[in-house]
């Protein structure tokens, strides 16, 4: 590779993956926090030395650095959910996370033939657009009126593809990508499957509702969480099965019940029963503040009674696409231009157990392409 052609936003983009300053790297090349700089900003050429001890130390082949990024992201694209206070640095690990995983996502389609992209595009300038935006992406995608069972299914069927944070401060609780091929990242570190659910669902409220506008004002993640809301918890059921009062009292045993069954937070069902006036402001506020009593306002106590959902698709395609290659995974990684270590950051399962097979699955006829939507209704 020749040292003129290293990017240098590539270079910040394999930093901020792993969280490293410019300080971190200058260290380990033995070089200023300056030049490091100089090098990101394209103001000097680094020796071919100096590019590998970045590469080594970033878990990336010196390749990667210039290589040139497919349809760049723009600030519409990408719809971020974070508490208002998120510091910077923690934003932009996370931001550089999901561009890193873009990039792999974006390989992979050329090797792969991924579920098409379903989800619909629609406009809502009420409360009532909202709800009735949630009726239609559940009819679209044929979903009825009951629980959603598997919510990250749900979104990777209608072409998202799904991934987690690792290591990235609770500051963060999700964002989503939109492009052609959509891109939804949540936080891993959430012990609560209902709070990682109903963060996909926001996700895709963004994708069905915000394309082309700017997110992370209250305005748009306030129409995000209705979104989320009126998809998981339908009106007409919500209405027909909300636990009936005990007088003036919340009926608790009955509202277990119901997040048991739908998989939804005690607070997300409380919310919802609000907007849909079958408790009053007052009630509301007396249930919250008797989960926050209880030590449930961020986990509640039967959480561990609902099992996490996985990211299913990005790990599928990798372990198809790694078997009809026939060659060692470290070989398969060096595709995307990186170390095993960065692919399998996004992976829900160990490379290890990914043994290659003789007979390549499922291709298009005459074509070099596989079948992952296919293989995946067949499941």
């Amino acid at each position: 590779m020749s040292q003129s052609t290293v990017q240098g936003a590539n270079l910040r983009l394999a930093r901020l993956f792993h969280g490293l300053t410019l300080e971190d790297v200058a260290a380990h090349i033995d070089k200023t926090r300056q030049y490091v700089h100089k090098i990101e900003t394209e103001q000097i050429v680094p020796s071919e030395a100096t590019i590998d001890a970045i590469a080594q130390l970033t878990q990336v082949e010196p390749a990667f650095f210039a290589r040139t990024a497919s349809a760049p992201v723009n600030e519409e694209q990408c719809h971020f959910r974070k508490q208002f206070t998120t510091r910077s640095a923690v934003k932009q690990v996370a931001l550089a996370k999901g561009e890193m995983f873009r990039r792999l996502v974006v390989d992979l389609e050329g090797l792969l033939e991924l579920p098409a992209n379903t989800i619909p595009q629609i406009e809502a300038h009420a409360l009532v657009d909202i709800e009735l935006a949630a009726e239609a992406c559940r009819r679209h995608w044929g979903l009825g009126l009951g629980p959603v069972q598997n919510m990250t299914r749900v979104a990777e069927n209608a072409g998202a593809v799904v991934t987690s944070f690792k290591g990235v401060s609770r500051e963060i609780d999700a964002y989503s990508i939109s492009s052609a091929r959509p891109i939804i990242v949540v936080n891993a570190d959430d012990v609560s499957a209902c709070r990682l659910r109903f963060d996909i669902a926001h996700e895709l409220g963004h994708l069905v509702l915000h394309v082309g506008i700017s997110t992370g004002d209250r305005k748009t993640e306030g129409e995000a969480n209705r979104f989320a809301g009126a998809f998981l918890l339908p009106r007409s059921s919500f209405v027909k099965e909300f636990p009936k009062l005990r007088g003036s009292h919340l009926n608790w045993q009955g509202l277990t019940d119901m997040k048991l069954r739908w998989k939804v937070s005690k607070s997300a069902i409380l919310y919802r029963a609000k907007q849909l006036s079958l408790i009053s402001e007052d009630q509301y506020r007396t249930g919250v503040i008797r989960l926050n009593r209880g030590g449930e306002a961020r986990v509640e106590k039967e959480d561990g009674l609902i099992q996490k959902e996985k990211p299913e698709l990005f790990s599928q395609a990798v372990k198809l696409g790694f078997t009809h290659s026939r060659i060692g995974f470290d070989v398969f990684c060096r595709k995307f231009a990186v170390k095993p270590e960065i692919v399998t950051e996004f992976l829900t399962e160990e490379p290890a157990i990914v043994t290659p097979i003789q007979k390549p699955p499922l291709l298009f006829e005459g074509s070099n392409v596989v079948q992952l939507g296919d293989r995946r209704r067949r499941a």
